[in-house]
């Protein structure tokens, strides 16, 4: 099972890789248009804003464990360890209350954005911007799976205290 998971999270890192290079290329392709030949072309900033877009929205959906988010965690290193439960429990509840209830209105949104196109590739905006429903769904994932660890190393550690007495 493991193996299967590693080669599903090497493909979302091969995506985000293949999303970081065409920003890239758009991005030199710009530069060389602008100042080399002297004919700016439009496309590759839209290219390179909707590449960054995507990168950063699908990185934190599938390519980022939640060790490697930045956190600001001063107060939680400051506690013990009931306490650092009672954070996690609180933080990870709160998060997937927050994506699940706003889940309606970001479809709404998203869905009302295909009557619009982006300004020179002409793209509908639901495309450019669907990239955050992704996002919503792997945040409550990854937010679920932070709950169960929780609450299963918990019940390890109840386990294991019982086998001591």
């Amino acid at each position: 099972m493991q193996t299967r998971l590693d080669w599903w999270q090497a493909r979302a890192d091969d995506v985000a890789v293949g999303l970081l290079t065409a920003m890239f290329l758009a991005f030199v392709l710009q530069i060389a248009a602008r100042y080399v030949i002297k004919f700016p072309l439009p496309w590759t900033l839209e290219l390179s804003l909707t590449t960054w877009l995507w990168t950063v929205f699908w990185g934190s959906a599938l390519c980022l464990r939640h060790a490697d988010h930045i956190t600001f965690d001063m107060l939680y290193n400051a506690v013990g360890p009931r306490t650092k439960k009672v954070f996690g429990i609180v933080s990870s509840v709160a998060i997937i209350a927050a994506m699940v209830l706003s889940f309606p209105a970001t479809w709404d949104w998203v869905s009302f954005l295909t009557i619009k196109k982006s300004a020179t590739m002409r793209i509908p905006l639901a495309y450019v911007f669907s990239i955050y429903m992704l996002f919503m769904a792997g945040t409550i994932v990854i937010y679920c799976l932070r709950l169960r660890d929780i609450f299963k190393s918990d019940a390890t550690e109840s386990r294991a205290g019982q086998g001591q007495i």
